[in-house]
């Protein structure tokens, strides 16, 4: 049986702008084994970022970066995703044809004025998902910070700023990514936003207690907003030992998937890669490889229906019911 794949980040566009080959998404092979599309991400990186070098760690947000540096890279990083052979996808429809689809997303809403002037503008490009924070303060909320173990609540909730546009993204109908998001932020746009709460690539805190990771909580908000977490395949945040390696099996991928189906119900599963942005298990390989991940979960006990939600079908029903 064929399957669909709707994935909630990559960072291919990073990759393909700073002149580095892809790790994990070949575009062709990956449409070829089902790949519909999902969240293509604009992301402003940071300098010197390390990948933790040992279990426990802990390390401090950077710096932020400013409103006029992130806008010059995000839109170049803009060009570089108008290069892939690739559609925008602006509506769920836009994941039924043969085209590999992208949302374009900004993760971390530094690109964006602080008094929202040019939001639009980026609504005009095609931007249809915005996460508040990458793991860094902006004018509009603070990003948690790299840790293992430890919890998400490191820092403030949203500035005036970041309750503005979180009604704007509402006004307008783009998703607001909670990845990255530290517990105060969480709560702040769980009280404020009217569209479904979205997780783009995040795990559950009680398998690994990694920072970026959700707690019970917060999966019991998204599920009442009627929302949706993408399960991150990074290594780092699936182990129970938050260790970077990659010859770690699939069955880490589906026991985070299995966490969040008992607490949330199916509704509420999808997949979340981070797709050449992180470590992922060497028996996936890439995007290429998600049909094993599907053969993985029938093994585990999933029906063709179950299946089919976490793969594609809760994300589309995300797309309908937020944008406009």
């Amino acid at each position: 049986m064929r399957r669909v794949f709707i994935d909630g980040h990559n960072d291919l566009v990073l990759q393909r702008w700073r002149g580095k080959p892809t790790k994990h998404m070949d575009l062709e092979a990956a449409r070829a084994a089902g790949f519909a599309g999902g969240f293509f991400a604009l992301y402003i990186p940071s300098p010197a970022v390390p990948d933790p070098p040992e279990v426990p760690y802990s390390l401090p947000l950077p710096a932020a970066i400013s409103f006029e540096e992130a806008e010059r890279i995000a839109v170049e990083l803009y060009d570089v995703l108008c290069e892939l052979p690739v559609r925008h996808a602006t509506a769920a429809s836009d994941f039924r044809g043969g085209e590999v689809a992208a949302v374009v997303h900004l993760e971390g809403a530094e690109p964006i004025a602080p008094d929202l002037s040019n939001l639009e503008d980026w609504y005009a490009r095609g931007v249809r998902s915005i996460g508040l924070t990458w793991s860094r303060p902006n004018a509009f909320a603070e990003g948690v910070p790299f840790r293992f173990p430890s919890g998400s609540d490191t820092g403030p909730g949203l500035t005036a700023a970041g309750r503005e546009l979180v009604r704007a993204c509402n006004r307008l109908g783009i998703i607001v990514d909670l990845s990255h998001l530290n517990w105060a932020g969480f709560w702040d746009v769980a009280g404020l936003s009217e569209a479904p709460l979205v997780a783009t690539h995040s795990n559950a805190h009680a398998l690994c207690a990694a920072s970026r990771n959700l707690q019970d909580d917060q999966l019991d908000a998204i599920r009442a907003s009627g929302g949706v977490v993408g399960v991150n395949f990074a290594v780092t945040f699936l182990r129970e030992d938050g260790m970077n390696v990659a010859d770690s099996p699939l069955g880490e991928i589906v026991r985070h998937i299995d966490y969040f189906a008992n607490r949330m119900g199916i509704d509420h599963v999808a997949l979340g890669s981070d797709f050449d942005g992180a470590v992922v298990p060497d028996a996936l390989g890439g995007a290429a490889g998600l049909p094993r991940l599907a053969d993985e979960l029938r093994q585990a006990g999933y029906d063709d229906d179950a299946i089919a939600k976490i793969t594609h079908r809760n994300w589309l029903r995300v797309f309908d019911a937020t944008w406009n």
